[in-house]
């Protein structure tokens, strides 16, 4: 009797066990529940904006978010121009509303509504933007287009929210290549005589003031390579200021390779082309290791030719005023021999008049040049700055930049 009252005993107090434990795990889940948030709800936009006006160019704004509970930024309406980004958030944080360019010529609005905690605020928020006028805009449209002598392929880009039509005046050496909404693909035929100019006229029809017109100018015959590199552009012009530049074997586009130029893979600085784009121009080398520039071959001789090679070249300073090694040495890949073996390139740029490194390009003092005797169709040009390996050699440094190459038949 008294073992089977022990039993009972030992059950029910394992009973009571049971439901103790499903209790507190009942009243825990009802603690955690009542207390995910804590303090009274709160959600304010630092300042309070109620909307944003944009012009036709569009913008990014950054708002900072006050609050205590998950939020949205919902539209009204579905639309692409904008949006908001981030679109949600779990308490305090940053959102921005983006505004694409309006190209049309219709005003456009949209209302955001913010839900927090599943809750809209009674606050719109409004986003609105203004029409367009009719444009046609080619960059560079006063400064013209130069192309060499060579047959060459160049593109006109076209930004414009209307129809657009082209003539060309004094242009039978130019046909057309490919024409879309937002660009004029054009052939420029070999050149075998003196400098000639054309005139690419763009017009849209009951718009007469967009008329832009372009010039389009040809090297004369003799000139067999032309380069000026304004196809590339990486960082910046200020020639101390290297974020942003673009190695060649790192960033530069099938397209951008595509126009010949090449550099030699050093093999001290784990094979890399050690040459880099800037917005027009290049820089050979870095701290420790010369880079180098290979032209194109002079596909345009078809016999043994003396030509004659002129060049822009600006060597390194700091901002505080060290300057690099500066010897830029010469070489010819394939025939020829060049007259030169090197050059030391002491123009060395004065940042307290020319702080955006634009005016020493103008000066004669950054021209420099060579002849070739013996160039053929399979002639390259090289430029190296310095050595492959500069560790212990000088100042360790010998970078230079290069520009406006031109090779020009003399025979």
């Amino acid at each position: 009797m008294i073992n089977n009252n022990i039993f009972k005993i030992k059950n029910t107090l394992k009973l009571v066990q049971v439901v103790s434990i499903f209790c507190f795990a009942m009243f825990m889940s009802c603690t955690n529940d009542e207390s995910e948030f804590s303090g009274d709800p709160y959600f304010v936009i630092e300042d309070q904006p109620t909307g944003i006006s944009a012009d036709t160019q569009g913008t990014s704004q950054s708002y900072v978010v006050r609050s205590n509970r998950p939020w949205r930024i919902v539209a009204q309406e579905e639309v692409s121009w904008v949006k908001a980004f981030p679109n949600k958030g779990e308490d305090d944080g940053i959102f921005k509303f983006v505004i694409d360019e309006n190209v049309t010529f219709d005003a456009r609005s949209v209302n955001f509504a913010f839900v927090v905690d599943g809750e809209e605020q009674p606050v719109l928020f409004r986003v609105d933007q203004i029409a367009n006028i009719p444009f046609i805009v080619v960059e560079n449209a006063a400064e013209g287009v130069s192309v060499p002598s060579a047959a060459t392929s160049f593109s006109i880009p076209v930004k414009a929210n209307v129809n657009w039509t082209y003539t060309l005046v004094d242009g039978d050496w130019l046909s057309e290549v490919t024409l879309t909404e937002n660009e004029l693909n054009l052939l420029a035929a070999k050149n075998r005589g003196e400098e000639r100019v054309a005139t690419v006229k763009i017009s849209a029809e009951g718009h007469p003031t967009l008329d832009t017109e372009i010039t389009i100018t040809q090297s004369a015959g003799d000139v067999i390579l032309e380069e000026n590199f304004d196809w590339l552009n990486y960082g910046s012009p200020v020639f101390y200021t290297y974020s942003g530049e673009g190695r060649m074997d790192d960033v530069w586009t099938a397209d951008e390779l595509a126009k010949g130029w090449t550099s030699t893979e050093n093999e001290f600085t784990s094979n890399q082309q050690v040459v880099y784009a800037r917005p027009g121009f290049v820089k050979l080398g870095k701290t420790g290791y010369g880079g180098d520039l290979i032209s194109p071959k002079l596909a345009e001789l078809d016999q043994e030719t003396t030509v004659k090679v002129s060049f822009k070249a600006v060597p390194y300073k700091t901002k505080g005023g060290t300057q690099d090694d500066n010897i830029l040495r010469i070489d010819v890949e394939g025939a020829g021999v060049a007259s030169v073996s090197s050059f030391t390139v002491d123009n060395w740029p004065d940042y307290a008049t020319d702080p955006d490194c634009t005016l020493i390009w103008e000066e004669e003092r950054s021209q420099y040049e060579f002849t070739i005797t013996g160039a053929t169709s399979q002639t390259r040009l090289k430029f190296l700055g310095g050595d492959y390996l500069l560790k212990g050699v000088g100042k360790g440094k010998n970078r230079v930049f290069l520009d406006d190459i031109k090779v020009t038949i003399v025979d």
